[in-house]
């Protein structure tokens, strides 16, 4: 019997309680230390869990691994700090404000093989994608045609979410970058990678110095073609991946999250038919529990246990899924023009601090 894995938590707001909870329920994890700036100081609480104001006096506790919940300024230089003190990590989305983020933790982790990097891409995990991957995986509805997703909410700051969203310097982008990435990681994730991308970037509504909704046109390779639409004016909020395959489609309508208001989670299968006229045999399941919190961190303890490799969310994953959310906002000239955005990070692959 080994030790439990010592846990610290960077960013100790709605995700880092969650995150704890998530260990605190596992044999194999105790969480022992978090940071989070609003502590007034450091000390311990009634759990005997200590707590501290700035993460590098969280990094001095005696750790295995940490969750990195923070500010997107701040992940990808926590990430960093949590493998150069030779931890495990496991860091929320997105990995950073923008490929130069991610380009330096790559450089990192990939001096230390050793150490499990994982990102909480936590739509991988619902039951409905799954099902879906192993659809498209049994070739039974044949090769993926094309794909329509549309992610929306009604705002860019919600449910006492702080100002940082909004600002530029902090958060590195809006909507597409903060919620649409999951959309965005999804469409890789079934469609393969993408290598034409037009856009439009608009500000127009919310005006702050981040978008509030980003259209995309996408082709892979491989000729699959998605449309994307990542929004913070659907007044109504919305979930739907709809995937047209040659035999049939399938379509993903609504996701269990901590605000409840995107809908029921569905899963629609359809086989088309010869003669049906338009109107295919429909299988419809109904999901009412959401495992991919429990199911993501699971995947992470096992990785360090066994050694194994990060399945979803690996560094990889993290990078090609930022390339294209980069992509996605140069393709559009305006935009592009006007915050001095490239594709390519600035910072060498061969930079590790």
């Amino acid at each position: 019997m080994t030790s439990p894995l010592r846990i610290g938590i960077a960013g100790y707001g709605v995700v880092g309680k969650r995150r704890r909870n998530v260990a605190d329920a596992r044999d194999d994890m105790n969480v022992v230390a978090v940071c989070d700036q609003y502590f007034d100081d450091s000390g311990t609480m009634e759990d005997g869990v200590r707590y501290y104001r700035h993460f590098r006096d969280l990094l001095t506790a005696d750790l295995d691994a940490l969750f990195v919940s923070i500010s997107n300024d701040m992940a990808a230089e926590v990430t960093v700090a949590g493998l150069e003190r030779g931890l495990h990590v496991f860091c929320e989305k997105p990995p950073g404000r923008n490929l130069d983020d991610i380009a330096r933790v790559r450089a990192v982790a990939a001096k230390r093989p050793d150490q499990k990097l994982k990102y909480g891409f936590n739509h991988r995990y619902h039951d409905s994608v799954r099902e879906s991957l192993d659809i498209v995986a049994s070739g039974d509805l044949g090769r993926v045609i094309n794909m329509k997703g549309l992610y929306g909410k009604s705002q860019l700051v919600t449910f006492g979410q702080t100002s940082w969203r909004t600002d530029r310097a902090l958060a590195g982008g809006g909507v597409l970058l903060d919620q649409g990435i999951h959309m965005v990681d999804l469409i890789r994730l079934f469609g393969g990678e993408f290598e034409d991308v037009h856009s439009f970037i608009s500000n127009d509504y919310w005006k702050h110095d981040v978008e509030d909704n980003a259209y995309a046109l996408m082709r892979s390779a491989s000729g699959v073609v998605a449309m994307l639409h990542s929004s913070a004016t659907q007044w109504r909020h919305r979930f739907n991946l709809d995937i047209t395959l040659e035999k049939g489609s399938i379509v993903l309508s609504g996701i269990l999250s901590g605000s409840k208001s995107y809908g029921a989670e569905t899963l629609t299968i359809a086989h088309a038919g010869e003669d049906d006229m338009g109107d295919p045999l429909e299988q419809n399941t109904r999901y009412n529990t959401d495992p991919s919190w429990a199911a993501e961190v699971d995947e992470f303890a096992r990785a360090i246990s066994d050694n194994a490799k990060i399945v979803h969310g690996s560094v990889d994953d993290a990078y090609q899924t930022m390339e294209l959310v980069c992509r996605i906002y140069a393709a559009d000239a305006a935009w592009r023009d006007r915050w001095n955005l490239t594709v390519e990070p600035t910072v060498s692959s061969e930079i590790a601090r």
